[in-house]
């Protein structure tokens, strides 16, 4: 896909580095870079390994790549088939406001149609209006009345030692 003479394309394993990249910027922009600790061996294995258990798609300009959109299968237990859920979306920004995040959500929601599946989720910083607006603009529609919840650490690890062996 090319708008405004760059490309959007799923990433190839040559993309790596530049995706880890891009993921240390959203971190860094997200003001969370000391908890950012991805290696591109990792980025490699979960896109390119024996089971690939996330993809993702790159926006190019002039040949180099300047944005990502890192993403997985979810599913609806209520529609009864996949949906994806964004992980990650980052431009740098320097592009930004040529069309490659339009065109990175457009890649994405062109991959739920061919497959059928029913929906493209993802989640957005409450501080970050500029995404907000951005995502809305496109006629997402937040979920206002859903809490999101994360188990890391010592939590996760405590909560798993309840199984019996």
């Amino acid at each position: 896909m090319t708008v405004v003479g760059e490309t959007v394309r799923r990433a190839q394993p040559t993309d790596v580095g530049a995706i880890c990249g891009l993921v240390r910027e959203l971190a860094e922009y997200e003001k969370l870079l000391d908890q950012c600790t991805v290696r591109p061996e990792q980025i490699h294995t979960a896109l390119f390994g024996d089971n690939p258990s996330v993809f993702a798609h790159v926006a190019e300009s002039d040949g180099g790549v300047v944005g990502t959109a890192i993403w997985f299968l979810n599913f609806s237990t209520w529609d009864g088939v996949n949906g994806i859920y964004l992980e990650d979306l980052y431009v740098q920004p320097a592009s930004r406001g040529s069309g490659m995040g339009s065109a990175l959500l457009a890649a994405l929601a062109a991959e739920c149609t061919a497959k059928g599946y029913t929906r493209l989720s993802w989640s957005v910083l409450d501080w970050n209006t500029p995404s907000i607006g951005f995502y809305e603009s496109l006629g997402a529609v937040a979920q206002d009345e859903w809490t999101t919840f994360r188990m890391t650490g010592t939590a996760l690890e405590a909560l798993a030692q309840r199984v019996s062996p």
